[in-house]
């Protein structure tokens, strides 16, 4: 195996561009030969993934691999926060949940040695098998109050011993102080790993930043690799859900208009991106029960907080939207959580996820849920209704389902168990993430809408594929890759 350093991408804040340019590198590092990997030490995110030893990471961290060429894997990711509420998150080490704990609890306890223990030993196995390892920090690298803490940035970069690049978002203003600030606050043994600086999201001639470009080398003795532009034609999975705020539409004529309720702990939000691609699809995320009601088809997903959610939809008129979308013989389906909230009642008994032990649900589909602390993490492969195409998807839930009389399937699994419950080919509801990444189900959702057949299946993999190819592509022409790899060389 040819060998590099570790590399590792840290911000001036969150959002800055870290997750893409990981996977960006992930790509280059692979066609220029190499075995690389990612590495995460610590997500906090409620997009996550089932490896295919059936453990959990960060969805980031999957697309990563994925732009590598290899399988993901928990030690790309062996601390995974998902926030429950707005004051604590399930923790998950090593792909398993270990508890709930408040932030207060995770960020000021004891076991933050014994985390970043954990996160080491996952490092080394990894770079053990891969080079170079590209690592991705979280959020800034200068929150002086929590650095002693920290198990994710610079701490982690040293004991890697990587070449650590700082990235700052132009696009969202005050690029100088982000930057020289974040330098600033650093200690001289930390600043020493800083081995560039990448200039994202630029809009317009790059040349026009030339002495802006100066300047930022002048004031923090750092070199300036490259000024990454601002662009929306290469599609990308998202990590979070702050890329959502772009899609807040409504409905468009001549389009099937389809409505994914807009949930405070919306997880796996990517199950849509594929048919979000569809020519005949306008999709749009509301939370409005008017906007709802104008939708040819309503889609509940998944939520790391059902019951809460649920409430929430009851207090403020989406449940009776849905139901009225329903009776009125629009298109209802669920996926995950939003499965369990179409049903009869959700238990949780253990207090799992909330103080209410029961609550009754939408009362569409003919199923009673209960949330039990054993965790379905799975990669499945499954057949849809009477087809016999090979479909692939992925379970992340707590809870068993029960349907309330006779069987009636969405999907039938590799293991010969069956999924889901469909009152009808307008109402029914999965636990399978990915089941709209398979061409069989997005003609069956929206045969009804559109007579508008695609000339050809659209091979969505080979798709995501090109689009790293095409992320590889910025990134080479703009940033300057001799110089990165004079920093890489063993």
């Amino acid at each position: 195996m040819r060998k590099l350093r570790p590399i590792m991408f840290v911000g001036t804040a969150s959002d800055v561009g870290k997750s893409v340019i990981t996977a960006g590198f992930c790509r280059i590092f692979k066609q220029d030969g190499y075995q690389p990997a990612p590495f995460k030490a610590q997500n906090m995110s409620l997009n996550s993934y089932a490896t295919p030893d059936g453990l959990e990471i960060g969805r980031a961290q999957a697309v990563q691999a994925e732009a590598a060429g290899i399988a993901c894997h928990t030690d790309m990711n062996p601390v995974l926060l998902k926030p429950t509420n707005d004051k604590s998150s399930q923790v998950i080490l090593n792909g398993k949940p270990i508890g709930n704990q408040s932030a207060y609890d995770y960020f000021m306890g004891n076991n933050r040695a014994e985390l970043f223990t954990a996160v080491k030993q996952a490092f080394d196995r990894l770079s053990n098998q891969y080079s170079p390892v590209v690592m991705e920090g979280a959020g800034s690298i200068s929150e002086l109050n929590l650095k002693h803490r920290d198990i994710t940035n610079l701490r982690m970069a040293q004991h890697a011993g990587a070449a650590t690049y700082l990235i700052g978002d132009i696009d969202r203003g005050g690029l100088f102080g982000s930057v020289y600030g974040t330098i600033a606050l650093l200690t001289p043994e930390e600043r020493s790993i800083i081995k560039g600086i990448i200039v994202n999201k630029f809009r317009g001639d790059a040349r026009l930043f030339e002495d802006g470009r100066r300047m930022l080398e002048e004031l923090t003795g750092v070199p300036v690799v490259g000024v990454l532009p601002y662009f929306r034609d290469i599609f990308i999975e998202q990590e979070d859900s702050v890329s959502l705020e772009q899609k807040f539409r409504s409905t468009v004529a001549g389009k099937v208009n389809v409505a994914v309720v807009l949930l405070k702990r919306l997880s796996n939000f990517t199950d849509f991106d594929r048919l979000e691609r569809d020519p005949r699809v306008n999709l749009f995320y509301s939370n409005q029960p008017d906007e709802l009601r104008k939708a040819d088809i309503v889609i509940l997903p998944g939520s790391k907080n059902t019951i809460e959610d649920l409430l929430t939809l009851k207090n403020n008129g989406v449940a009776s939207a849905i139901v009225s979308a329903h009776k009125d013989g629009k298109t209802v389906i669920g996926i995950c959580g939003g499965y369990q909230m179409m049903g009869e009642r959700i238990d949780d008994p253990d207090h799992l996820e909330s103080a209410i032990e029961s609550i009754p649900g939408l009362g569409l589909l003919p199923v009673r849920t209960v949330l039990q602390p054993t965790k379905t993490t799975q990669q499945r492969q499954f057949t849809y209704q009477q087809q016999t195409a090979r479909c692939v998807g992925y379970e992340i839930h707590m809870g068993e389902t029960t349907v309330l009389g006779t069987s009636n399937p969405v999907a039938y699994l590799d293991n010969g168990l069956a999924d889901g419950y469909r009152h009808s080919h307008r109402c029914w509801g999965t636990y399978l993430h990915g089941i709209l990444d398979n061409d069989v189900v997005i003609n069956d959702l929206l045969t009804d809408y559109s007579t508008q057949q695609s000339e050809s299946p659209f091979d969505f993999q080979k798709f995501k594929d090109q689009q790293y190819d095409r992320l590889a592509d910025v990134i080479r022409a703009n940033i300057d890759m001799d110089q990165v790899y004079a920093t890489l060389h063993v």
